[in-house]
């Protein structure tokens, strides 16, 4: 699944267009990697998103195109 259709879907980010700008601006890493907004996510891969001055560390746990809002929180596991 692209980066930016999963920080929509999961709900981390609001519209897939903001996170598309986060990416394509050096905001996100995969890995530790900056990575655009294409970039395939897998579960298990660990996701970095910068914000002002403070940042968010999550692991995909899993993928689906769809999720209702209270399932939104499944798909990933906070790590910091």
């Amino acid at each position: 699944m692209r980066l930016d259709k999963f920080l929509k879907v999961s709900r981390i980010l609001k519209r897939r267009s903001v996170a598309a700008d986060a990416a394509r601006s050096g905001r996100v890493s995969v890995n530790g990697r900056e990575v655009k907004p294409a970039y395939n996510l897998k579960t298990g891969d660990e996701v970095e998103i910068r914000f002002g001055e403070g940042s968010l560390r999550f692991k995909v746990v899993a993928l689906k195109e769809t999720v209702k809002k209270d399932e939104a929180a499944s798909l990933y596991e906070i790590t910091e």
